[in-house]
Protein backbone atom coordinates (compact mmCIF):
# COMPACT_ATOMS: atom_id res chain seq x y z
CA UNK A 1 0.00 0.00 0.00
CA UNK A 2 1.52 3.15 -1.04
CA UNK A 3 1.19 6.05 1.44
CA UNK A 4 1.11 9.90 -0.41
CA UNK A 5 3.61 12.17 1.61
CA UNK A 6 2.55 15.56 1.49
CA UNK A 7 5.16 18.14 3.37
CA UNK A 8 3.74 20.01 6.14
CA UNK A 9 3.70 23.50 3.90
CA UNK A 10 1.45 22.09 1.01
CA UNK A 11 -1.16 20.76 3.69
CA UNK A 12 -0.63 24.15 5.49
CA UNK A 13 -1.75 25.97 2.11
CA UNK A 14 -4.50 24.07 1.26
CA UNK A 15 -6.03 24.26 4.88
CA UNK A 16 -5.24 27.92 5.48
CA UNK A 17 -8.46 29.22 2.83
CA UNK A 18 -10.75 27.46 4.68
CA UNK A 19 -8.94 28.33 7.81
CA UNK A 20 -9.56 32.31 6.90
CA UNK A 21 -13.13 31.95 5.90
CA UNK A 22 -13.91 30.29 8.87
CA UNK A 23 -11.85 32.90 11.18
CA UNK A 24 -13.97 35.61 8.67
CA UNK A 25 -16.77 34.21 9.38
CA UNK A 26 -17.02 33.34 12.92
CA UNK A 27 -14.38 34.65 15.23
CA UNK A 28 -14.17 38.58 13.41
CA UNK A 29 -18.17 38.96 13.52
CA UNK A 30 -17.65 37.64 17.64
CA UNK A 31 -15.11 40.23 17.89
CA UNK A 32 -17.12 43.13 15.98
CA UNK A 33 -19.44 42.24 18.79
CA UNK A 34 -17.62 42.36 21.48
CA UNK A 35 -16.05 45.74 20.08
CA UNK A 36 -19.96 47.06 19.75
CA UNK A 37 -20.78 46.25 23.06
CA UNK A 38 -18.28 48.90 24.11
CA UNK A 39 -20.15 51.53 22.78
CA UNK A 40 -23.86 53.63 22.97
CA UNK A 41 -24.57 53.24 19.21
CA UNK A 42 -27.91 52.77 17.50
CA UNK A 43 -26.67 51.13 14.83
CA UNK A 44 -26.78 53.61 12.19
CA UNK A 45 -25.30 57.17 13.50
CA UNK A 46 -22.24 58.17 15.73
CA UNK A 47 -21.38 55.85 18.44
CA UNK A 48 -19.52 56.82 21.52
CA UNK A 49 -17.24 54.55 23.80
CA UNK A 50 -18.37 53.67 27.11
CA UNK A 51 -16.19 51.19 28.36
CA UNK A 52 -17.93 48.47 30.44
CA UNK A 53 -21.39 50.97 30.91
CA UNK A 54 -23.23 48.17 28.58
CA UNK A 55 -22.20 45.11 30.89
CA UNK A 56 -22.90 47.36 33.83
CA UNK A 57 -26.65 48.59 33.23
CA UNK A 58 -26.78 44.72 31.87
CA UNK A 59 -26.11 42.54 34.59
CA UNK A 60 -27.07 45.35 37.82
CA UNK A 61 -29.86 47.51 36.04
CA UNK A 62 -31.95 45.61 33.37
CA UNK A 63 -34.98 44.20 35.02
CA UNK A 64 -35.44 41.93 32.30
CA UNK A 65 -31.98 40.12 31.55
CA UNK A 66 -32.06 37.82 34.58
CA UNK A 67 -34.99 36.39 34.12
CA UNK A 68 -34.24 35.82 30.71
CA UNK A 69 -31.33 34.17 31.33
CA UNK A 70 -33.10 31.62 34.18
CA UNK A 71 -35.40 30.81 31.30
CA UNK A 72 -32.68 30.03 29.16
CA UNK A 73 -31.02 28.34 31.14
CA UNK A 74 -34.24 26.27 32.06
CA UNK A 75 -34.95 25.68 27.99
CA UNK A 76 -31.57 24.40 27.78
CA UNK A 77 -32.38 21.61 30.87
CA UNK A 78 -35.78 20.70 29.44
CA UNK A 79 -33.95 20.25 26.07
CA UNK A 80 -30.81 17.81 27.40
CA UNK A 81 -34.12 15.97 29.43
CA UNK A 82 -35.05 14.92 26.49
CA UNK A 83 -32.16 13.56 24.96
CA UNK A 84 -32.45 9.98 27.59
CA UNK A 85 -35.75 9.50 26.04
CA UNK A 86 -34.44 9.61 22.71
CA UNK A 87 -31.84 7.26 23.39
CA UNK A 88 -34.72 4.79 24.58
CA UNK A 89 -37.32 5.25 22.30
CA UNK A 90 -34.22 4.35 19.64
CA UNK A 91 -33.66 1.57 21.45
CA UNK A 92 -37.00 0.26 21.27
CA UNK A 93 -36.78 1.03 17.20
CA UNK A 94 -33.87 -0.94 16.65
CA UNK A 95 -35.11 -3.97 18.88
CA UNK A 96 -38.32 -4.20 18.21
CA UNK A 97 -39.52 -2.92 14.42
CA UNK A 98 -38.18 -5.18 11.94
CA UNK A 99 -37.90 -2.02 9.32
CA UNK A 100 -37.76 0.80 11.74
CA UNK A 101 -36.65 3.56 8.84
CA UNK A 102 -40.07 4.73 8.20
CA UNK A 103 -41.04 5.63 11.42
CA UNK A 104 -37.39 7.43 12.53
CA UNK A 105 -38.61 9.19 9.49
CA UNK A 106 -42.07 9.80 10.29
CA UNK A 107 -40.61 11.43 14.15
CA UNK A 108 -38.25 13.12 12.04
CA UNK A 109 -40.50 15.27 10.05
CA UNK A 110 -41.36 18.43 12.46
CA UNK A 111 -37.66 19.41 12.41
CA UNK A 112 -38.11 19.64 8.60
CA UNK A 113 -41.48 21.77 8.80
CA UNK A 114 -41.02 25.63 9.16
CA UNK A 115 -40.86 27.29 12.64
CA UNK A 116 -43.64 29.69 11.52
CA UNK A 117 -45.48 26.93 10.26
CA UNK A 118 -45.20 24.74 13.98
CA UNK A 119 -45.79 28.23 15.57
CA UNK A 120 -48.55 28.88 13.83
CA UNK A 121 -50.08 24.95 14.20
CA UNK A 122 -49.37 25.08 18.15
CA UNK A 123 -50.95 28.43 18.77
CA UNK A 124 -54.09 27.18 17.05
CA UNK A 125 -53.74 24.17 19.43
CA UNK A 126 -53.10 26.29 22.74
CA UNK A 127 -56.29 28.78 21.80
CA UNK A 128 -59.00 28.83 23.88
CA UNK A 129 -62.19 26.40 23.31
CA UNK A 130 -64.56 29.24 21.67
CA UNK A 131 -61.62 29.76 19.98
CA UNK A 132 -61.09 26.05 18.37
CA UNK A 133 -58.39 25.55 20.36
CA UNK A 134 -58.13 21.72 20.16
CA UNK A 135 -56.56 21.05 23.75
CA UNK A 136 -58.81 23.36 25.41
CA UNK A 137 -61.63 21.45 23.64
CA UNK A 138 -60.41 18.45 24.31
CA UNK A 139 -60.06 18.73 27.94
CA UNK A 140 -63.71 20.06 27.93
CA UNK A 141 -65.06 17.09 26.45
CA UNK A 142 -63.11 15.06 29.45
CA UNK A 143 -65.11 16.72 32.11
CA UNK A 144 -61.64 18.63 32.91
CA UNK A 145 -62.85 22.25 32.35
CA UNK A 146 -60.50 23.50 35.31
CA UNK A 147 -57.65 22.46 33.40
CA UNK A 148 -58.56 24.63 30.97
CA UNK A 149 -55.60 27.77 30.64
CA UNK A 150 -54.91 30.61 28.36
CA UNK A 151 -51.55 28.59 27.41
CA UNK A 152 -49.78 31.28 26.09
CA UNK A 153 -51.11 34.44 27.34
CA UNK A 154 -51.17 33.61 31.23
CA UNK A 155 -47.29 34.73 32.62
CA UNK A 156 -46.99 31.56 34.67
CA UNK A 157 -47.70 29.04 31.93
CA UNK A 158 -46.54 30.32 28.48
CA UNK A 159 -43.31 29.82 28.74
CA UNK A 160 -43.61 25.70 29.68
CA UNK A 161 -46.20 25.58 26.72
CA UNK A 162 -42.96 26.67 24.37
CA UNK A 163 -40.85 24.37 26.12
CA UNK A 164 -43.65 21.16 25.20
CA UNK A 165 -43.63 22.62 21.62
CA UNK A 166 -39.39 22.64 21.35
CA UNK A 167 -38.94 19.44 22.79
CA UNK A 168 -42.45 18.23 20.39
CA UNK A 169 -40.42 19.50 17.65
CA UNK A 170 -36.57 18.20 18.14
CA UNK A 171 -37.49 14.66 19.81
CA UNK A 172 -37.47 13.05 16.31
CA UNK A 173 -34.15 14.87 15.48
CA UNK A 174 -32.17 13.13 18.49
CA UNK A 175 -33.71 10.33 17.85
CA UNK A 176 -32.54 9.67 14.67
CA UNK A 177 -29.10 10.76 15.98
CA UNK A 178 -28.71 7.82 18.82
CA UNK A 179 -30.33 5.56 16.43
CA UNK A 180 -27.49 6.39 13.90
CA UNK A 181 -25.31 5.86 17.71
CA UNK A 182 -26.96 2.72 17.89
CA UNK A 183 -26.94 1.07 14.34
CA UNK A 184 -23.37 1.14 14.31
CA UNK A 185 -22.77 -0.84 17.62
CA UNK A 186 -21.37 -4.27 16.54
CA UNK A 187 -24.19 -6.82 16.78
CA UNK A 188 -21.72 -9.30 18.20
CA UNK A 189 -20.99 -7.56 21.66
CA UNK A 190 -24.94 -7.87 22.22
CA UNK A 191 -24.73 -11.82 21.08
CA UNK A 192 -21.23 -12.41 23.29
CA UNK A 193 -23.25 -10.57 26.33
CA UNK A 194 -26.46 -12.98 26.08
CA UNK A 195 -24.47 -16.39 26.55
CA UNK A 196 -22.81 -14.60 29.49
CA UNK A 197 -26.60 -13.76 30.88
CA UNK A 198 -26.64 -10.19 30.02
CA UNK A 199 -29.97 -9.18 27.18
CA UNK A 200 -32.48 -6.38 27.30
CA UNK A 201 -31.98 -3.30 30.14
CA UNK A 202 -28.37 -4.76 31.44
CA UNK A 203 -27.53 -5.15 28.18
CA UNK A 204 -28.27 -1.49 27.16
CA UNK A 205 -26.55 -0.26 30.61
CA UNK A 206 -23.86 -2.14 29.73
CA UNK A 207 -23.68 -1.80 26.32
CA UNK A 208 -25.41 0.21 24.33
CA UNK A 209 -24.68 3.67 27.05
CA UNK A 210 -20.90 3.37 27.13
CA UNK A 211 -21.04 2.64 23.55
CA UNK A 212 -22.81 5.63 22.32
CA UNK A 213 -21.35 7.90 24.69
CA UNK A 214 -19.88 9.84 21.46
CA UNK A 215 -22.79 10.46 20.19
CA UNK A 216 -24.72 10.97 23.36
CA UNK A 217 -22.41 14.09 23.94
CA UNK A 218 -23.30 15.17 20.31
CA UNK A 219 -26.83 15.51 21.13
CA UNK A 220 -26.32 16.85 24.29
CA UNK A 221 -24.37 19.56 23.25
CA UNK A 222 -26.65 20.52 20.34
CA UNK A 223 -29.54 20.61 22.34
CA UNK A 224 -27.73 23.39 25.00
CA UNK A 225 -25.91 25.66 22.68
CA UNK A 226 -29.49 25.22 20.51
CA UNK A 227 -31.62 26.19 23.49
CA UNK A 228 -29.23 29.02 24.32
CA UNK A 229 -29.83 30.63 20.95
CA UNK A 230 -33.71 29.91 21.13
CA UNK A 231 -35.34 33.07 19.29
CA UNK A 232 -37.43 31.85 16.17
CA UNK A 233 -40.11 29.76 18.25
CA UNK A 234 -40.66 32.22 20.60
CA UNK A 235 -41.01 35.24 18.53
CA UNK A 236 -43.01 33.43 16.21
CA UNK A 237 -45.62 32.49 19.15
CA UNK A 238 -45.40 35.35 22.18
CA UNK A 239 -42.81 37.90 20.79
CA UNK A 240 -41.51 37.73 24.70
CA UNK A 241 -44.93 38.17 25.84
CA UNK A 242 -46.66 38.53 27.85
CA UNK A 243 -45.16 41.33 29.83
CA UNK A 244 -41.74 39.74 28.92
CA UNK A 245 -42.70 36.01 30.88
CA UNK A 246 -41.26 34.42 27.66
CA UNK A 247 -38.45 36.67 26.96
CA UNK A 248 -34.72 34.54 26.57
CA UNK A 249 -31.25 36.38 25.91
CA UNK A 250 -31.72 35.71 22.13
CA UNK A 251 -35.48 37.99 22.28
CA UNK A 252 -34.26 40.77 24.79
CA UNK A 253 -30.83 40.95 22.43
CA UNK A 254 -33.52 41.41 19.38
CA UNK A 255 -35.83 43.78 21.44
CA UNK A 256 -32.20 45.74 22.50
CA UNK A 257 -30.92 45.80 18.97
CA UNK A 258 -33.61 46.64 16.92
CA UNK A 259 -36.69 47.94 18.38
CA UNK A 260 -34.75 49.84 21.20
CA UNK A 261 -32.20 50.97 18.81
CA UNK A 262 -29.74 50.12 21.43
CA UNK A 263 -27.51 48.38 19.37
CA UNK A 264 -24.25 48.56 21.39
CA UNK A 265 -26.38 47.64 24.19
CA UNK A 266 -27.76 44.74 22.24
CA UNK A 267 -24.02 43.89 20.91
CA UNK A 268 -23.38 43.23 25.13
CA UNK A 269 -26.07 40.65 25.44
CA UNK A 270 -24.65 38.97 22.84
CA UNK A 271 -20.88 38.67 23.68
CA UNK A 272 -22.58 37.37 26.61
CA UNK A 273 -24.21 34.89 25.12
CA UNK A 274 -21.32 33.74 23.67
CA UNK A 275 -19.53 33.75 26.77
CA UNK A 276 -22.06 31.59 28.00
CA UNK A 277 -22.58 29.10 24.74
CA UNK A 278 -18.25 29.00 25.41
CA UNK A 279 -17.93 28.29 29.22
CA UNK A 280 -20.99 25.22 28.48
CA UNK A 281 -19.61 23.69 25.42
CA UNK A 282 -15.62 23.29 27.81
CA UNK A 283 -18.24 21.75 30.80
CA UNK A 284 -19.87 19.30 28.40
CA UNK A 285 -16.75 18.10 27.16
CA UNK A 286 -14.89 17.84 30.04
CA UNK A 287 -17.99 16.06 31.76
CA UNK A 288 -18.06 13.12 28.93
CA UNK A 289 -14.13 12.76 28.16
CA UNK A 290 -14.43 11.79 32.14
CA UNK A 291 -16.89 9.96 31.33
CA UNK A 292 -15.54 7.85 28.16
CA UNK A 293 -12.58 7.36 30.04
CA UNK A 294 -14.50 5.83 33.04
CA UNK A 295 -16.45 3.28 30.28
CA UNK A 296 -13.09 2.49 27.85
Amino acid sequence: MKVLRVSKLTIALFVLPCLLLYICLVFVPILVSLYSGLLDWNGIGESTFVGLENFTNLFFNDKVFWPAVKRTLMFAVFSMAEIPIALFIAILLNRFIRRPNFLVSSYFLPVILSVVIIGQLWMTIYNPASMGGMLNQILEALNLKSWTRSWLTDPAIAMYSIYFVALWQYLGYHTLIQFTGIQNIPADLYEAAKIDGAEGLKADWHITFPMNIPIFKISIVLAFIGSLQAFDMIMVMTGGGPANATDVIATHMYNMSFKSMKYGYGSSIAAFLVGVCLVATIIINYLFNRLERKYS
